[in-house]
């Protein structure tokens, strides 16, 4: 298995943070990353949704739908999306660190026959997109 990191900490209570992950119909306020396509398709477990990615900032949009896997309120959003012999978990989990204080972590796990070879072409361009969400949440919660 193959896994992408970011972390960061972000001076606002880890509710409000939750609110701005979970809230994807809101995205289009503070994310550059990743996009709701579909407001009518709420986190639900074992739901699927309809959602865009743009890995670089002046790339085209990709499309994707995957299958929510974990809703737990204020700590962690997950969701899977696959296709043969490729499969690719997103993890959002945040900690409170202190009053005020959220640490927010974004995991991308990769696995599956075909991950060796789509890998080397996206891996870099994957890992700075969450990067820059992980910094655009921090710049949107901690402006007030």
């Amino acid at each position: 298995m193959t896994t992408l990191y970011a972390e960061i900490e972000i001076s606002a209570p880890k509710q409000q943070v939750w609110q701005a992950l979970f809230q994807k119909e809101r995205w289009k306020q503070w994310n550059t990353f990743l996009y709701d396509c579909d407001s009518t398709q709420p986190f639900q477990q074992g739901q699927s949704v309809l959602l865009s990615l743009r890995r670089l900032p002046n790339e085209e949009e990709t499309e994707f739908e995957p299958i929510v896997t974990r809703v737990q309120p204020g700590v962690c959003l997950s969701w899977v999306s696959s296709i043969p012999g490729f499969r690719n978990e997103y993890v959002f989990e945040l900690q409170e660190i202190g009053v005020n204080r959220t640490k927010y972590i974004h995991k991308d796990n990769y696995s599956g026959i075909l991950t060796g070879v789509f890998m080397p072409f996206v891996r870099a361009d994957e890992q700075q997109g969450i990067r820059r969400m992980a910094r655009d949440l921090k710049r949107y919660l901690e402006r007030y």
